[in-house]
């Protein structure tokens, strides 16, 4: 009897486990979804453009599914014939939210002032615009009028003024092949069984369309699957050469990928979800593809990177300097749980190794620098960024400011960091000119104060992680231009790529090194 009884409970043991495996195996795929489609605007804003295919395509109108032409190996033109009116104006942009009765709330308090309005949907929230200012507007004049609504409460010292192109009136498409003409109000695709399509020259997987973009002027758009897209992306944000290592590879292809589809619709109402440049993430097409980067993104197929089971907003850059920064010291947001500064070596969060202030002095010449510490920092070896410094003429520096201001600033007395964030980025900067003193924030003072490059033209400063001081000569000790020592490329939140290279390089896996830099997530498959 108890030998039977035995058996019983074996089997009912079994029986229990085989349930409960099933339950587990059944909730996780309730969990996976299938792999989404992506659109990415690699033409964002023109009046023609060239679309085709590898082999033989048809061009359709996408809402009728109508066959406009059909072609082998050529190439159709695109224009726009438009009976549109278009406005062209300065607005100030002063807030992201996605609050809709925050929205409501501001845009009556506005409109009950005699303010224009304007409220653009952008990433599953709204971009507020208040004012509306020809482009010829002066510096003066906009800056009066920033400084009135900032006293109104109804708009921050860290607003800036946009350039927003606003269409009205009907649009038309016109499809140019082999001489024959055809218009359309609608959408045009290029569908190939190749799945090579080409726009403007340039070859994507997928699907090619033409359409409109919020200013009625076309968008060449890319549709293809996820992980296609990311094909083109991962060499593109960390080139396989010189950053091979498989490890850091793959960090990348689960920060894009995250990025990405947590970024989906965030540009709807241009026609896409994301741009191709830095503005989301650099992508190349199928040109850009190489064997390692697409081994990195086959080896972490769906692997998304979420907090509190959510995808995270994935956000990257080259080279911190040593220390990333938290995000609301670099962008006007709340702070993200996740988006913490850290230290990007093995050698801890002393104050010799963050680079704020002095430790730069130290370095020049070479006494502290962290490239002659063994294992010391993982990115002094792979950036030639780590480091940098820049200097300015006074005329040089007098030029940058007037084109940034939009006024003659005159000669430039002194500059001065008045604020600093946790991680030593400049927070706010002011410029002390003959024709009076001007002020920028957080990373806007990377496009204030830009850098004199190499072929002398004017380019955005590295990183806000720098001191800078007044050039001054010997004799009359007068300020004859100004020079600063930095480290780091881009804003500093979120993954460092060179860091991540450095990681791997040091025996770090992805998801070692993803929770570094992202704290507290979890890697997640989706798909």
């Amino acid at each position: 009897m108890l030998k039977n009884l035995f058996k019983y409970v074996v089997v009912f043991t079994i029986v229990l486990a085989l349930f409960v495996q099933g339950t587990a195996q059944n909730k996780a795929s309730a969990d996976m979804v299938a792999e989404p489609t992506i659109r990415i605007g690699v033409v964002p804003g023109v009046e023609s453009l060239t679309i085709g295919a590898e082999g033989a395509f048809d061009v359709l109108d996408k809402a009728t599914g109508v066959v406009l032409f059909s072609g082998l190996d050529e190439e159709v033109f695109v224009e726009l014939g438009s009976t549109s009116t278009v406005q062209t104006n300065y607005r100030l942009q002063v807030s992201y939210t996605t609050s809709e009765a925050y929205v409501t709330d501001w845009v009556t308090r506005a409109e009950a002032e005699g303010y224009p309005t304007y409220v653009e949907d952008y990433n599953n929230g709204y971009r507020l615009y208040i004012g509306e200012f020809a482009a010829d507007a002066s510096f003066t004049v906009r800056t009066a009028f920033k400084n009135e609504v900032v006293s109104k409460g109804l708009a921050a010292n860290d607003s800036f003024w946009k350039i927003i192109t606003i269409a009205e009136g009907e649009n038309e498409l016109k499809v140019i092949h082999n001489g024959e003409e055809k218009v359309t109000t609608n959408a045009v695709q290029i569908i190939a069984p190749s799945k090579k399509v080409s726009i403007n020259g340039t070859t994507y997987r997928g699907l090619a369309e033409v359409g409109f973009n919020s200013s009625g002027t076309l968008a060449g758009i890319n549709e293809l699957l996820t992980e296609e897209y990311l094909y083109g992306v991962v060499p593109r944000e960390l080139p396989p050469v010189p950053y091979g290592e498989l490890e850091a590879q793959k960090a990348q292809a689960i920060a894009a990928r995250t990025y990405a589809l947590s970024n989906l619709g965030k540009r709807s109402a241009d026609g896409y979800d994301l741009l191709p440049t830095t503005s989301d993430q650099v992508y190349g097409g199928f040109e850009a593809e190489h064997q390692v980067s697409n081994d990195a993104v086959d080896e972490t197929r769906g692997i998304v990177a979420t907090y509190e089971g959510k995808l995270i907003t994935a956000v990257f850059h080259s080279t911190s300097g040593g220390f990333t920064a938290n995000n609301e010291d670099v962008w006007t947001s709340e702070a993200t749980p996740y988006l913490r500064a850290t230290h990007v070596a093995q050698k801890g969060n002393s104050l010799k190794y963050v680079p704020a202030l002095d430790v730069y002095k130290l370095e020049e010449d070479g006494s502290e620098s962290l490239r002659k510490v063994k294992k010391g920092d993982f990115e002094a070896d792979w950036s030639r960024y780590y480091r940098w410094n820049f200097e300015w003429t006074s005329e040089e520096i007098s030029q940058v400011l007037s084109t940034y201001y939009n006024t003659e600033v005159g000669k430039v007395l002194e500059i001065n960091v008045t604020e600093r964030s946790s991680s030593g980025r400049a927070a706010k900067i002011e410029f002390v000119t003959e024709n009076g003193t001007f002020y920028e924030y957080k990373d806007r003072i990377r496009w204030a104060l830009q850098y004199i490059n190499a072929s002398g033209n004017p380019a955005v400063l590295l990183s806000t992680l720098f001191i800078i001081e007044p050039v001054k000569d010997d004799v009359t000790g007068e300020v004859t231009g100004f020079k600063t020592n930095g480290g780091g490329w881009g804003h500093g939140v979120g993954m460092s790529q060179v860091g991540a290279v450095g990681m791997a390089e040091a025996g770090y896996t992805y998801d070692v090194i993803l929770k570094h830099f992202y704290k507290g997530i979890d890697l997640e498959t989706k798909y």
